[in-house]
């Protein structure tokens, strides 16, 4: 038999599910954004060391592992120091310029608590006027450091 407290007490559980399941959603978007302006800020670390020729800077946003890989223009590098040396030898060998780099139209998509994936534009604007640029995808990981880049797929001209 039904009765209004069993009502009244069947409500209230649904009532309170509802509260539980919302608040566990805003929590969740709120560590979202605050993973998302994070990442944001490590990708402006590297657009500021770049502009100041600093590659270690720019460097410090990838993982500094062996096993951190970036593939661009059909090449394959696997660690951190061959991903540098390779910057090195494009942007600051003998007679080459870095110019001023931008990462506009970032779109962050979160994948986990601790990992998340990252596509965006990358525009370089050199001082002979020319104006290179291409597209990303990032994956990028949660460590006790911060958020780092373990994966960069570049393209472009």
């Amino acid at each position: 038999m039904v009765t209004p407290l069993r009502v009244v007490l069947l409500c209230a559980i649904v009532v309170w599910g509802a509260l539980a399941t919302a608040q566990s959603s805003v929590a969740s978007q709120s560590d979202g954004n605050a993973a998302e302006q994070q990442i944001q800020k490590v990708l402006q670390a590297q657009t500021e060391a770049w502009n100041h020729g600093d590659l270690e800077g720019y460097m410090a946003g990838y993982w500094n592992s062996p096993d951190l890989t970036f593939f661009s223009n059909a090449t394959e590098t696997h660690g951190w120091q061959p991903t540098l040396d390779r910057y090195k030898a494009r942007y600051q060998g003998s007679g080459k310029t870095m110019g001023k780099v931008s990462f506009p139209e970032l779109k962050i998509t979160s994948l986990s608590d601790d990992a998340a994936f990252v596509r965006g534009q990358w525009q370089l604007e050199m001082p002979d006027g020319k104006k290179p640029h291409g597209m990303f995808t990032l994956l990028v990981r949660k460590f006790p450091e911060g958020w780092r880049i373990v994966h960069d797929h570049s393209s472009g001209e």
